[in-house]
């Protein structure tokens, strides 16, 4: 097996940028020319002709907000909005993330203008959002801070390939005592209100943007949060992507048998039952396979949606499922005097908790959790 240690040594990237859509305004264009200038100023590039860019600006528009139709899932997209109007800050995230989601959106930078005042909103894909003023004020301390806001997208790598083994052995086709407690814990956390509402994407998306998603990532729509237990010295059972936790019962669909890191196809393998068709396996499947991988005293871990008081935080909000948010979570734990009893902050997005067993984690964190994730 691949040593936890290749979390700690690779070096940071620069993604290559591509533009899409027509800024179509004077204030868009004054973004779009400001914006390349501090993409460029730092270090990234074009693509080569033919080659697919791994960071697209793609500017659409609120009333009908175009996706950029990626032709590979490493492919991250920042969506670009503006109108002429200042939501009340209670319904920001209503008004805004349909839109997120419509354009296929890793981030949607939200620009809106009332009474002189501009204000440049980042919504993420954890229905949270944070606020940058001054885009009237100094422009290269703008579009400074835009980029720093944009920078975790713009040099990481996702860790979604799957290889699929239909090998999984016949005893463990129904699941076992470990599947069981993985159904308890889901429950659990639904009985908490630790588990958001999936995002209705099917609801929101045309049929056809839908069927581009459900191809290129496999999944049937957004959930949060995630949960997983060790099977063995090699292998642990964790939470597919896009399932109801809540109801964690189907071998292969709702509970995958993750069984290694392949870093030559940057892909997590999984071991499932011949004649399913699996669900891809959770985009945190690589952070939870380094920390079982390195501290063989861990058998649980749980990912949610909330926040606890005086834990450590990683300090970049890259993006779940990202090489480079699970090496900045392992080194965390790492540092941590017990790694099995960790709790790791992940900013802008939630908490990863490790634990000898998922009752021992409901019993630590049991009157402790904040739902809101505070964002900055």
């Amino acid at each position: 097996m691949e040593s936890a240690a290749v979390l700690r040594t690779q070096s940071p990237r620069l993604s290559q940028i591509g533009f899409s859509g027509e800024p179509g305004t004077p204030f868009l264009r004054w973004f779009a020319n400001g914006l390349e200038r501090e993409l460029f100023g730092n270090g990234h590039d074009r693509p080569a002709p033919g080659d697919e860019p791994e960071l697209v600006i793609n500017f659409t528009d609120a009333e009908r907000p175009r996706p950029y139709r990626r032709k590979a899932q490493g492919t991250f997209v920042i969506g670009v909005i503006e109108v002429n109007e200042r939501p009340d800050p209670e319904r920001l995230l209503r008004t805004a993330y349909p839109l997120l989601v419509r354009s296929l959106s890793n981030l949607l930078i939200y620009i809106t203008h009332e009474d002189g005042e501009t204000l440049t909103h980042f919504v993420t894909l954890e229905q949270g959002y944070y606020t940058v003023a001054g885009a009237r004020g100094d422009e290269h301390e703008y579009f400074a801070e835009v980029y720093r806001r944009m920078a975790p997208l713009a040099s990481s790598r996702l860790v979604i390939n799957n290889l699929f083994e239909p090998d999984l052995e016949p005893e463990l086709w129904n699941g076992d005592e470990i599947t069981e407690s993985l159904f308890r814990a889901g429950k659990r956390l639904n009985d908490m209100d630790l588990l958001p509402t999936a995002f209705p994407i099917a609801d929101i998306l045309t049929k056809r943007d839908f069927a581009h998603v459900k191809r290129l990532f496999g999944i049937g729509g957004l959930s949060y949060g995630n949960l997983s237990a060790r099977k063995d010295g090699k292998r642990f059972w964790m939470s597919a992507s896009g399932v109801d936790k809540s109801n964690l019962r189907e071998i292969g669909r709702d509970l995958l048998l993750i069984t290694d890191y392949v870093p030559e196809e940057n892909a997590m393998r999984a071991s499932v039952p011949p004649n399913v068709e699996p669900r891809r396996a959770s985009v945190d499947a690589v952070e939870h396979w380094s920390l079982y991988t390195e501290h063989p005293e861990i058998g649980a871990i749980i990912h949610i949606h909330a926040w606890m008081e005086g834990i450590v935080s990683t300090t970049v909000n890259f993006p779940c499922g990202t090489y480079e948010l699970a090496q900045e979570v392992a080194e965390l734990v790492r540092q941590e005097p017990d790694p099995a009893r960790a709790v790791i902050g992940l900013k802008n997005h939630g908490l990863t908790i490790t634990g000898r067993s998922l009752e021992e984690i409901f019993e630590r964190i049991k009157g402790h959790i904040l739902p809101q994730v505070p964002m900055e």
